[in-house]
């Protein structure tokens, strides 16, 4: 079909833009694909002992936390369990910035190969930016635009009122679905970041995934 052709192509052109930026990239065709990726062509050429992640709908449709949570000899340190109060999250959210691997997931992907996130509290970026060892990042297709402002409307109008809808947060995007640029002080659009290179090299890889996934 001539709409796999497309993606095919474009997929393509993503990685190779990425690799050029220093990302080490890779494609699948599912998310289960990418948790292969991860177990049989990253873990192997990296020594951890400790693993996070940042919030992502994408991570999560691949299962690869699953895989850690049987993996013994691993400390995968959970941030968003719901048994534990919103002091004890942040403390482990806050070490989890020190982990040697940290998945995630980001806003958009530009042709370019530069990374665009936007965070409300600045953990997910924060582990991105700085602190672990090494960095993998799930991305569907739907993430790639053709340009950093394609990329921050985007994440304006569609990534941020729905997250914003998922984690039942009252700001005005739940009601306009759109960004009002508000003052709530529950706005979620707070601590941009644009990543283009990756350094050290390799340091952050990038999986992309051929589907539309996530926000």
């Amino acid at each position: 079909m001539q709409i796999n052709r497309y993606w095919q192509k474009r997929l393509s052109n993503c990685k190779i833009s990425l690799e050029k930026n220093n990302f080490d990239a890779y494609i699948a065709e599912t998310p289960s694909d990418a948790k292969t990726i991860v177990v049989d062509k990253i873990l192997p050429l990296i020594d951890i002992k400790s693993v996070s992640w940042g919030d992502s709908l994408t991570l999560y449709s691949t299962e690869i936390l699953e895989y850690f949570r049987s993996k013994s000899g691993i400390k995968l340190i959970e941030t968003f369990a719901e048994n534990i109060s919103r002091e004890k999250r942040m403390e482990r959210r806050r070490k989890a910035i020190l982990t040697d691997l940290f998945f995630t997931g980001t806003n958009a992907v530009v042709d370019s190969g530069m990374l665009v996130n936007l965070d409300m509290i600045g953990n997910r970026v924060g582990g991105i930016t700085f602190g672990p060892k090494y960095v993998v990042i799930m991305v569907g297709r739907n993430k790639i635009v053709q340009n950093l402002d394609e990329a921050m409307k985007r994440i304006k109008n569609i990534a941020a009122p729905q997250n914003a809808l998922r984690h039942s947060i009252k700001t005005p995007c739940v009601k306009t679905s759109y960004c009002m640029d508000c003052k709530s002080p529950d706005r979620i659009c707070n601590i941009w970041t644009i990543h283009e290179k990756s350094y050290p090299k390799g340091r952050i890889k990038v999986i992309l995934i051929n589907q539309d996934l996530g926000l």
